[in-house]
């Protein structure tokens, strides 16, 4: 009987046929995209910056994007700007891509649920591998990069707690566990200083519950590391080791 090994060998071989016959390749508009729009690639060292766009191609080549909402297309800038958030936030691990993850719907603004009877910004669904966003406040989040509110970090940290836990993908388990121990501790400390109204560094939504302040605290992470190092020193630590990678060392300055 056929193991799922043999099946995840399968589905490995497929994807490399597929990168190989459909690559996407990054074009100068593409490129000016990012060192206008997108802050932590401008702000790279050359040699991460090649790395960066390298990884880029791939997410793009692998990702499938859909206008939902009334919006009339997914463009090009739409691609490169989501594509670049995925790549930022798995930039330390370089054989993971959100595999699973591979459906991304884009609405023009925030959209309502048939689901929850609410309006959302944005979702991860991890039955159907979809990533939900609002184009409207993904922008937004891009255009006040040090606020710790960014809409496109906040979900593509959610898909990534999720892919480390999904099985028999070829990408799970990718955290180290007495890493993730650590982190866990601290987190919890630190949302109970922020639900006891103690702590003023991470935003309200942080205290509803683990999953959350995990993607609030890469959005600060990512956004306003100076101050997340300097008021919250062993916690960015531990996230510089679970993520592999430090925006402050990453700066070309």
């Amino acid at each position: 009987m056929l193991g799922p090994r043999f099946f995840i060998f399968i589905s490995e071989v497929l994807r490399q046929v597929w990168i190989l016959a459909f690559h996407y390749r990054l074009s100068q508009e593409d490129k000016e995209t990012l060192e206008k729009y997108f802050p932590y690639y401008s702000n790279l060292k050359p040699a991460h910056q090649k790395e960066f766009r390298h990884k880029l191609q791939l997410i793009l080549t692998q990702k499938r994007f859909f206008a939902r909402g009334g919006l009339d297309r997914v463009s090009a800038e739409m691609k490169v700007l989501i594509g670049a958030t995925i790549v930022q936030v798995t930039f330390g691990y370089r054989n993971v891509w959100l595999k699973h993850f591979n459906k991304i719907l884009i609405y023009p603004n925030t959209y309502f649920s048939n689901i929850s009877k609410t309006y959302h910004r944005g979702e991860v669904n991890p039955r159907h591998g979809i990533i939900v966003l609002s184009w409207e406040c993904f922008v937004r989040g891009l255009a006040l990069d040090h606020d710790g509110v960014n809409l496109g970090i906040h979900e593509i940290a959610h898909a990534l707690k999720l892919e480390n836990q999904i099985q028999y993908n070829g990408e799970s388990n990718f955290f180290n566990p007495k890493l993730w121990q650590k982190y866990s501790e601290l987190a919890a400390q630190e949302k109970e200083l922020l639900k006891q109204g103690e702590d003023d560094f991470f935003r309200e939504r942080g205290a509803v519950d683990l999953l959350e302040f995990f993607a609030v605290a890469l959005e600060n992470f990512f956004e306003r590391p100076d101050e997340f190092k300097s008021r919250k020193l062993e916690l960015y630590q531990v996230l510089v080791m679970l993520l592999q990678q430090d925006p402050l060392t990453l700066r070309a300055v």
